[in-house]
């Protein structure tokens, strides 16, 4: 059990992701999160007002078990398959958080100071909740798909505008980590 409670090494979790991402591929389906929000609202009826959610949403459904998966997979993840220990971080970085004002670094996967309740339920986490959601919405359908779909299915299939994309998220994310999270938390 107790290598269930612990990170898989790269060559158990790599070797999956890549049967499923072969698995994908030879069934003519492609993976990725975002997509399914365009399913959803074309499922609500989106495309009564809007051109781009006309689309026959049926043959997407398949992509919602994705999703749902995703969902109650993270829950048994943190609630049943966690076993709370203390992630092995670099002190250097541990530091670098603390000075940015984050308590408890590598206790939490996700830092509460961001992510708690009390955090995400206060005016200012509303207004990086909304602000932040809009500019990844624009930014997965900018750029054709979300980070999963492009770093995972399009550079496994050697697709050139998946990598352009990829290399875009990490510019992205060390511009965000360097000068605008400072000034944000």
């Amino acid at each position: 059990m107790e290598f269930i409670l612990n990170p898989w090494p790269w060559y158990i979790s790599g070797p999956l992701i890549t049967l499923v991402m072969a698995l994908l591929l030879y069934f003519g389906k492609t993976f990725g999160m975002s997509s399914n929000l365009e399913t959803m609202c074309s499922i609500a009826g989106a495309g009564k007002f809007i051109n781009f959610f006309k689309f026959n949403w049926r043959e997407s459904t398949w992509n919602l078990v994705v999703v749902l998966g995703a969902i109650i997979g993270g829950f048994i993840a943190k609630y049943i398959l966690s076993n709370d220990t203390i992630m092995d971080i670099n002190p250097k970085t541990v530091q670098e958080l603390n000075q940015l004002g984050f308590n408890k670094v590598g206790e939490t996967i996700v830092p509460n100071e961001i992510f708690g309740f009390e955090a995400m339920t206060s005016t200012h986490g509303i207004i990086i909740l909304i602000v932040g959601g809009l500019l990844v919405g624009f930014g997965t359908r900018y750029a054709g798909g979300c980070t999963s779909g492009h770093a995972i299915l399009g550079l496994s299939s050697l697709q050139k505008q998946s990598l352009i994309a990829v290399i875009g998220f990490f510019i992205g994310g060390l511009i965000m980590t360097n000068f605008i999270l400072p000034y944000i938390i």
